[in-house]
């Protein structure tokens, strides 16, 4: 069953019969997709849609039934590869289910209820860092113009509260993670590694809930590090980075940006790619990648960094 996920409605295909309807997202359709999938024995699949999924999937996990989450630019990917160009819900619904049946190892099951917690702390925070950044931007743009005055009181009063509200947050999020052993024991193996601190651990744990039971390879792809390559016969194309999830690795390139310059190793490895002659974005995105799959191989290991002989 594929689902098209939005703020009111829940557009569902059914396979192999094609069978639609649309329910409201809401309590009652909730049940009623849990009714038609137990009647049909089967698997209900739905694009990530920033939250708006989180109630009925974990409502279908309580009445057990099984539910995954699908990556939207792989649906996409499979849409162009159909040489499907219109888009509606109901297409869409179709085009989720039927990509499942393509690729359902791309599903991604619930997370537990103290990281979905943690995921929704984490996320709140971002979003009021972003709105911090963008008030010190018109700060200084009232500087250049000579009108910070005028607003000197409101942007000090804006700031304060935003300051506090974060720093709130943090601490809901420190005691999120101290309230499970499982989750204190991986944020105590990040925060050893030099570079990864308060803030990356907890985007890591709440983001990539697989980190230590994956492959570095996996690890660097989820978080959207990994090289693409771009050859075609003779050609040789650039590499580059693409996909994954943004918001952790964002968080990695700010991890990266302390871990050059402050943990032994990595700034060995920064220091050769510079000596090399690549680019600061190439360095960074690099030590970014290390630092992912060192973090993943400790967690697997369940060990705490230990500096090695460049």
């Amino acid at each position: 069953m594929g689902i098209d996920v939005s703020c009111d409605w829940l557009d569902i295909h059914c396979l192999p019969d094609g069978h639609r309807l649309r329910v409201p997202n809401a309590a009652a359709g909730h049940a009623a997709v849990a009714s038609l999938a137990r009647d049909r024995n089967a698997i209900v699949c739905f694009e990530s849609t920033g939250g708006q999924e989180w109630q009925l999937w974990a409502l279908l996990e309580a009445e057990g039934v099984a539910a995954r989450q699908v990556p939207p630019a792989q649906v996409k990917a499979f849409a162009q590869s159909r040489g499907t160009r219109a888009k509606t819900d109901r297409i869409d619904a179709e085009l989720i289910a039927r990509f499942f049946v393509f690729r359902p190892e791309a599903g991604r099951g619930l997370p537990t209820e103290k990281l979905r917690l943690l995921r929704a702390l984490t996320s709140k925070r971002a979003q009021l860092v972003e709105m911090r950044k963008r008030l010190l931007a018109q700060i200084r743009a009232h500087q250049k113009l000579g009108t910070a005055l005028m607003f000197e009181d409101v942007d000090s009063e804006l700031k304060q509260r935003i300051d506090g509200i974060i720093e709130e947050l943090e601490d809901r999020i420190t005691r999120a993670i101290a309230s499970d052993d499982h989750l204190s024991e991986v944020a105590a193996v990040l925060r050893s590694i030099p570079g990864i601190g308060p803030v990356a651990s907890s985007m890591l744990i709440a983001e990539m809930s697989e980190i230590g039971t994956i492959t570095g390879e996996e690890a660097a792809a989820l978080t959207g590090l990994a090289p693409v390559a771009h050859d075609s016969g003779t050609l040789r194309g650039k590499r580059a980075i693409a996909g994954g999830r943004r918001a952790l690795r964002h968080v990695m390139f700010q991890a990266a940006l302390v871990a050059a310059h402050h943990n032994p190793n990595l700034r060995s490895f920064a220091d050769r790619l510079r000596k090399a002659g690549k680019p600061h974005k190439v360095i960074i995105t690099a030590v970014a990648r290390k630092l992912v799959t060192v973090a993943n191989a400790l967690c697997k290991n369940r060990q705490k960094w230990v500096a090695t002989a460049p």
